[in-house]
C-alpha cells in the first residue's frame, strides 16, 4: 500500500466507515427480518418446519461455501470493485426475493443475494482494519460491530410491522435503497489500490474448500432427521473429509494458494478464531427457536414479536463500541474473557423459559445473551484481525466472517435439529403434525435442553479464553526468567 493510498484511508475514514458500515448494516438488517417472517411462510406456502428454515440455511451455506475465496480475490484485483459489485448484486436479488411465487424460487433468490452479500461483506472487516491505525482498532471494529446491532435491531421491528400491515414480500423491497446509498458512498470514497505483482487465484483450493464445507454442512442439517449412520449422509462426511484434505495438501503446494496456512501456526489465532466460531454456533441456534416461543407459545402478534427479537441485538450494540474501547486500552483478553462469561449465563437464563414467562421475564433472560456477545466481539475481532500482516487482510476478514456464517449455519442446523428431535421425545406419538404444533410443554422442554447446550459449549469457549489468558502472562514471565 502506497502512502497515498495510506493518507487517502486516514483523511477519508469516517467517510469510508459510513459506506462500510451502510453495507453491512444491511447485510444485518436482511438477517434479522427474515426470522421474523419464518413463522408466516410455513402458512403462506403450505410448508413445514424443516423446508422454511432453508430460507436462513440457504443464505449461510453459500455464503460460508464462497467466502474465503472472495476474500483472496479482493486481495488480487483490489477491495473497492469487489464491494461495489456486491452490493448492487445484493440489492438487485433482493427485489427477485419479494415477488419469488413459490418457496422454491424464493430460495434461489436467498442463494444469488448470499453471492452478492458474500462480495460485499467479505472485506469490510478488512478495509475498516487497514483505514484506522491501531490505537483506534478496538474502537472502530466496536462500532462497526454496534451498526451490525442496529441492523439486527430495525429488521425485526420492520418487518413485524410490514408482515402485520402489508405482506412479507416488502421485508425485501426495503433494503434495494440501503444498498444504493453505500455503493454511492463507496464510490466516492473508497480508494481503489491494486495489489503490485503478478497474482493468482486458486481455483483448485476454492473448489475443494467450497466443496467440502458444503458437504460438512448438509452432514449437519440432515444427519438427525436422514441418520448420522445411513450411507448418504456418511457419504457426505466422507466427501467433506477428502476434499478439506485435499485442500489444505494442494495449499501447501501452491505457488498462491487461496489461504496462507501458515497463518495457523500462531495458537493463539487459532484460540481466537475457535471461540468466535463457537460463540457463533450457540447465538445462531438459539436466536432461530426465539420467534417460533413468542409467536406460538406465548401467542404474541408480529409487531410485538419484532420489538422483543431486538433485545439480544440492542444491548449487544450498546456494549459492543464500549468494549471495543476497553480492549484498546487494557488488552483484548480480560475483556473477552468477561464477555463470555456473560454469555454463558444468558445462554443458561433461556433454560427458564416457559410458556408463562411474562413479557419482562423474558427479556431479562435474553438480556445477557446480547451483554455477553457485545463484550466478547469487539476485542476478539481486534485480536484476529491485528495479528495478521496487511497483505493478508482480505483472506482473514473472509476467514472471520466465515467463521460467524459457518458458526450460525452450523447453530441453526445443529441446534434447530436437536430442538425438534428433543420436542419429538417429549411430544411422543402424540406428535401427528409438525413440531412447531406440539404442546407447549414439550417445546419449552425442548428449548430447555438446547439451551443447556449452548452453555457447554459457551463454558468450552471460555475455557479457552482463560488459558490464553494465562498463557500470555505466563510465557512472558517465562521468557523474562530466562533471559
Amino acid at each position: 500500500m502506497t502512502k497515498t493510498t495510506e493518507h487517502l484511508l486516514v483523511e477519508r475514514k469516517w467517510h469510508i466507515f459510513a459506506a462500510l458500515g451502510s453495507g453491512i448494516f444491511l447485510a444485518s438488517f436482511d438477517g434479522g427480518v427474515v426470522r421474523v417472517v419464518l413463522p408466516a411462510l410455513i402458512t403462506e406456502f403450505d410448508v413445514d418446519f424443516a423446508l422454511v428454515q432453508w430460507v436462513v440455511l440457504s443464505f449461510s451455506l453459500t455464503q460460508t461455501a464462497i467466502m474465503l475465496g472472495v476474500g483472496r480475490l479482493g486481495d488480487i484485483v483490489g477491495k473497492k470493485p469487489i464491494f461495489l459489485g456486491g452490493t448492487i448484486a445484493f440489492a438487485v436479488s433482493s427485489i427477485l426475493a419479494g415477488l419469488a411465487p413459490n418457496i422454491q424460487f424464493l430460495l434461489f433468490f436467498r442463494v444469488l443475494q448470499a453471492i452478492g452479500g458474500a462480495f460485499a461483506t467479505a472485506l469490510s472487516m478488512g478495509i475498516v482494519t487497514e483505514t484506522f491505525p491501531a490505537s483506534e482498532r478496538g474502537k472502530a471494529l466496536g462500532l462497526f460491530s454496534a451498526t451490525v446491532s442496529v441492523g439486527g435491531i430495525v429488521g425485526p421491528i420492520l418487518g413485524g410491522a410490514l408482515l402485520e400491515y402489508l405482506s412479507w414480500r416488502w421485508i425485501f423491497f426495503v433494503g434495494p435503497p440501503i444498498g444504493c446509498i453505500s455503493f454511492i458512498l463507496a464510490w466516492r470514497y473508497l480508494p481503489d489500490p491494486r495489489p503490485a505483482g503478478r497474482q493468482e487465484f486458486d481455483w483448485i483450493g476454492f473448489q475443494t474448500f467450497s466443496t467440502g464445507l458444503l458437504a460438512l454442512m448438509l452432514f449437519l442439517t440432515f444427519g438427525e432427521r436422514i441418520g448420522f449412520q445411513s450411507p448418504a449422509m456418511l457419504g457426505l462426511l466422507a466427501l467433506s473429509l477428502l476434499m478439506l484434505f485435499l485442500f489444505i495438501r494442494t495449499g501447501l503446494s501452491a505457488n498462491q494458494p487461496l489461504l496462507d496456512l501458515s497463518l495457523f501456526r500462531n495458537s493463539l489465532f487459532n484460540l481466537n478464531l475457535s471461540m468466535r466460531l463457537i460463540s457463533f454456533i450457540v447465538t445462531g441456534g438459539i436466536t432461530l427457536l426465539f420467534p417460533f416461543y413468542l409467536t406460538n407459545l406465548l401467542d404474541l402478534d408480529p409487531t410485538v414479536v419484532g420489538l422483543l427479537l431486538t433485545t439480544t441485538m440492542f444491548f449487544f450494540g450498546l456494549a459492543s463500541p464500549v468494549s471495543g474501547m476497553l480492549s484498546d486500552r487494557f488488552g483484548y483478553r480480560l475483556i473477552a474473557t468477561t464477555g463470555l462469561v456473560i454469555l454463558a449465563y444468558g445462554c443458561y437464563t433461556v433454560s427458564t423459559l416457559t410458556a408463562e414467562t411474562s413479557i419482562l421475564g423474558y427479556v431479562l433472560r435474553i438480556l445477557p445473551l446480547g451483554l455477553g456477545m457485545g463484550i466478547f466481539q469487539s476485542p476478539n475481532n481486534s485480536a484476529v484481525m491485528g495479528s495478521v500482516p496487511r497483505e493478508r487482510l482480505g483472506v482473514v476478514s473472509g476467514i472471520n466472517v466465515i467463521c460467524r456464517t459457518l458458526g450460525n449455519t452450523s447453530g441453526v442446523a445443529a441446534l434447530g435439529a436437536l430442538w425438534a428431535s428433543r420436542v419429538h421425545v417429549y411430544a411422543g406419538p402424540d406428535l401427528a403434525g409438525d413440531v412447531t404444533e406440539a404442546a407447549a410443554a414439550a417445546q419449552t422442554a425442548a428449548l430447555r435442553d438446547v439451551a443447556f447446550a449452548a452453555t457447554a459449549l459457551v463454558v468450552l469457549a471460555l475455557g479457552m479464553s482463560i488459558w490464553g489468558l494465562v498463557r500470555g502472562p505466563a510465557l512472558r514471565h517465562f521468557r523474562q526468567r530466562v533471559r
